[in-house]
């Protein structure tokens, strides 16, 4: 096949497009290959992206029945049409039909060896991505479905038990869930998640609650402080009363934190006021509404001696309700509640109908959305009224 000589604006391609010069016009003509082509597209990107999408750091995620998101290592977007009322024209490069077989097009140069852009599709638009919060309320779905608890520690064998639906792997979640390998990671931290032979796994509430009595026992019994646990000897006794070691330091690592102290040897771990006062909280609450009076001596019962279990530590953990003179208290955790700002406010209000912004901001205070402020996330969804200048505002669905 034979190539035609360059010409001063290129070879009739895209080419000749990108080197037309000020106040010089350059004539266009219909490619011989010219036709829909739904598989050619138009991205449109912001400059920071472009590295990712040249060296293939991006991906397309999603189900087939859900609007696909492009995912770099740390941010999820949507992916959106965007339609223009005005003509594009996408003109391939020069060396296209030579590519697909095909013969040149003789229309690309006129009988005076002018250059002609031939033009293979006209585009109705192009795809823009919009940076949104990443999907994760289907990530506590997939994992709530198979809870590793007390059954699979005494089979001793969980050959069986993977076999079973509700099981998932980091690539499963990969497919399954619509947000970068970050956002991702930071999903399973935030759900507490453990990775137990190559599954991704919750801990079943009644098992994690075992493992923390069993904790708080020993505490006492054998006059370990509570601030300086020593992993070791930790690990032996709960090993000892049959948990999994691996279990056991994840535990350590949700309701507690690594401490350096060179005088003890090994590695030392402090147990966390809050997370352990919220856990107690949950499992004293689990199910019922409680008078606030028993519900603070049952939760002090449970919290492990030196830790203060104050009211304020249950923010975004509980809700209160008076009847007549009486207060009673009940679980409403941030975390059962949906990421998506419309279904979260939702919630919210169907819960109450009307809020004041000290119980409204613990739920709330953890919506994220690109481009968005919390004040926007309030005008958006909520009507605040203020009977007076120097009354609290009061929140209600709009």
């Amino acid at each position: 096949m034979e190539i035609e000589k360059s010409q001063p604006y290129g070879q009739g391609g895209a080419e000749a497009i990108l080197n037309v010069q000020p106040n010089t016009s350059i004539s266009i003509a219909y490619h011989h290959l010219f036709g829909p082509h739904d598989d050619l597209m138009l991205l449109e990107l912001d400059e920071k992206l472009l590295p990712d999408i040249l060296n293939q750091r991006v991906t397309l995620r999603g189900q087939p029945h859900e609007d696909a998101v492009l995912c770099s290592q740390s941010k999820t977007y949507a992916v959106k049409f965007v339609g223009t009322s005005n003509s594009v024209f996408l003109i391939p490069p020069s060396n296209l039909s030579i590519a697909l077989g095909a013969s040149p097009n003789p229309s690309e140069k006129d009988h005076d060896n002018s250059v002609v852009a031939s033009v293979i599709k006209v585009v109705p638009g192009s795809m823009e991505l919009v940076e949104v919060a990443p999907r994760l309320d289907k990530l506590k779905l997939l994992l709530s479905e198979n809870p590793y608890g007390f059954d699979e520690v005494s089979q001793m064998n969980t050959e069986l038990t993977h076999k079973n639906k509700g099981l998932y792997s980091w690539s499963d979640l990969v497919e399954k869930v619509q947000a970068s390998d970050e956002e991702l990671c930071a999903g399973l931290r935030a759900l507490s998640a453990v990775e137990i032979d190559g599954y991704w796994r919750l801990l079943d509430e009644n098992f994690v609650d075992e493992i923390l009595n069993l904790l708080v026992h020993n505490v006492v019994l054998n006059d370990w402080l509570v601030s300086a646990l020593n992993e070791d000897e930790v690990l032996h006794v709960l090993e000892a009363d049959g948990f999994p070691r691996k279990i056991v330091r994840h535990c350590l690592e949700v309701y507690g934190s690594k401490v350096n102290d060179e005088t003890t040897g090994g590695c030392t771990w402090r147990l966390e006021e809050r997370p352990v006062c919220v856990h107690f909280a949950r499992v004293v609450l689990r199910g019922k509404k409680m008078k606030l009076e028993r519900f603070m001596e049952e939760w002090r019962k449970k919290v492990p001696e030196g830790m203060n279990a104050s009211f304020d530590v249950l923010e975004g953990e509980v809700l209160t309700e008076k009847l007549g003179i009486e207060t009673r208290i009940y679980a409403f955790s941030v975390s059962s509640l949906p990421s998506v700002p419309a279904e979260r406010f939702s919630k919210l209000f169907q819960e109450k109908p009307k809020w004041q912004w000290k119980e409204l901001q613990p739920f709330v205070r953890d919506l994220k959305v690109p481009g968005l402020s919390s004040e926007g996330l309030l005008l958006k969804y909520t009507r605040r009224t203020q009977p007076s200048a120097d009354a609290e505002p009061i929140f209600s669905a709009r």
